[in-house]
């Protein structure tokens, strides 16, 4: 692990010892920095879970990824630093009041004087890491979110301003290496049942919401208010993924 490179790919020059605040930033600086995106699956570039490819993608090559990459590269980060990490595997809601299959996400077990969720690969979530055990609400920017007890699993819940709780996914504490997840890293790859097969999809934190970019349209969330507009050529697609999110397709 190249450690400065990593942290230079950031942007981050905050504290490097293991202590919740240095997860903080380093958690917070990682989802400013790094896309959330599927585009290996729509130009056919295979997903190999180990960290030097992981590593080769996102930092020297100044790429995204979904769950499993980003999470499980910057667990290996927290790790280099002398953190405590466990990978996790975890079940997303889905619109029918159910839960999808073990190993559908990867979300991380950070081990200090208290323990912490961590997630850098869920997209539109939590920006900063979560108390494991604390049961009450923790809220962040205009969202509220949540850890309850569901018999042997935990679900992560969110709560935006004004409404219910929703599940997001649930999880066990078990940990996991990276072979485990093997088979659904597989299925979000090559399934027309998957999501990721579906539409593409770049996006990433800013300092006050998010921007996005689909297939066909350009997403800016600043202070609550939300932008949309269409993209209509491969060529302006193109430029503004290399404007929003340094990303060259090759």
């Amino acid at each position: 692990m190249d450690v400065k490179a990593y942290l230079n790919r950031l942007t981050y020059d905050g504290p490097l010892a293991p202590t919740a605040e240095a997860l903080r930033q380093l958690h917070l600086a990682h989802l400013l920095a790094v896309p959330f995106e599927n585009l290996s699956i729509h130009s056919h570039e295979p997903i190999v879970l180990e960290d030097d490819a992981l590593f080769q993608k996102i930092v020297n090559r100044r790429r995204g990824g979904f769950c499993y990459e980003l999470n499980g590269l910057f667990g290996a980060l927290l790790r280099a630093l002398g953190f405590e990490v466990d990978m996790l595997s975890a079940q997303v809601a889905n619109e029918e009041g159910g839960f999808s299959r073990d190993f559908d996400h990867m979300a991380l077990l950070v081990t200090l004087e208290q323990r912490w969720l961590a997630d850098v690969g869920f997209g539109d979530s939590f920006v900063e890491p979560l108390l494991l055990d604390e049961r009450d609400a923790q809220v962040q920017r205009d969202r509220a979110y949540r850890i309850v007890a569901d018999g042997e699993r935990l679900i992560m819940e969110r709560a935006d301003k004004g409404n219910e709780w929703k599940p997001q996914y649930r999880f066990t504490l078990q940990p996991f290496q990276y072979s485990d997840y093997a088979e659904m890293c597989e299925y979000h790859q090559t399934s027309p049942e998957s999501h990721f097969t579906t539409s593409r999809i770049c996006s990433r934190l800013t300092p006050r919401g998010r921007i996005s970019l689909t297939g066909t349209s350009l997403i800016t969330t600043e202070s609550g208010e939300r932008h949309e507009r269409a993209v209509a050529v491969q060529k302006e697609y193109d430029e503004l993924l290399r404007e929003y999110f340094g990303i060259v397709m090759k």
